[in-house]
C-alpha cells in the first residue's frame, strides 16, 4: 500500500507573524488572505460605507503590521485586528465629519430574485444597520464581535479592554435594543 504524502501543517497566526517579522513577505500575504474578508464584514456591519471598505481594510492591515511588535497574544490575532479596524473606522468617521458630503441615491444591489423579496430583505437590512449605528460604540462592537465573528466573551473582553461579564451585559443590551428597533 503506497504511503500518503504528509499533509503540510497549516501555520498558526503566531507562526505567520514570526515569519513575517523575519522577512517572509508571503507570511504577511497569508495573514491578509486569512483575515481580510472577516475584517471587511466587521467594518461594513459597523457602518463603513461600501465604497470605502477596501481602503479601510488596507489601512487596518498597515496599522496592524506596523504595530505587530506590540501584539502579545492576549487574544487571537483576528480579535486584535478587528479592534484596530474599529479604530480605523472611528478615525475615518472623524475625518468624514469635517468633509462636506452630498448623498447620492443608492442603486439596487442585486438584480436577481423576486423583487418583493429583495425589497423586504433590503428594508430589514437597512433597519438592522440603522439599529447598529444607534447603539453605543461598546454595545455595537461587542455585538458584532459576538454575533458576526463568533468570538467568546473572554476574547471580546481582551480586545476591548473590559471584563467578560461587562461584555455579556453589553451584548445583552445590544440585542434588546436591536429587537426593539426592528419591531
Amino acid at each position: 500500500m503506497p504511503q500518503a504524502e504528509p499533509v503540510a501543517a497549516v501555520p498558526t497566526d503566531a507562526a505567520l507573524i514570526a515569519a513575517w517579522q523575519g522577512g517572509d513577505e508571503q507570511a504577511a500575504a497569508e495573514l491578509v488572505r486569512r483575515h481580510a474578508r472577516a475584517l471587511a464584514r466587521f467594518l461594513a456591519s459597523a457602518g463603513a460605507p461600501e465604497a470605502d471598505l477596501d481602503d479601510l481594510v488596507q489601512e487596518t492591515f498597515i496599522r496592524a503590521f506596523r504595530a505587530v511588535g506590540r501584539f502579545r497574544g492576549q487574544c487571537r490575532f483576528r480579535t486584535w485586528l478587528l479592534t484596530i479596524g474599529g479604530n480605523v473606522l472611528k478615525d475615518a468617521g472623524r475625518r468624514a465629519k469635517r468633509a462636506t458630503v452630498v448623498p447620492l441615491g443608492e442603486d439596487v444591489r442585486a438584480t436577481d430574485g423576486d423583487p418583493h423579496e429583495r425589497a423586504v430583505a433590503g428594508e430589514a437590512e437597512g433597519r438592522l444597520l440603522e439599529g447598529l449605528r444607534r447603539l453605543p460604540r461598546m454595545q455595537r462592537e461587542v455585538f458584532l464581535l459576538r454575533a458576526q465573528q463568533g468570538f467568546e466573551y473572554e476574547e471580546i473582553a481582551a480586545a476591548l479592554g473590559t471584563s467578560p461579564g461587562a461584555a455579556r451585559v453589553h451584548y445583552h443590551h445590544a440585542v434588546k435594543r436591536l429587537k426593539e428597533h426592528l419591531q
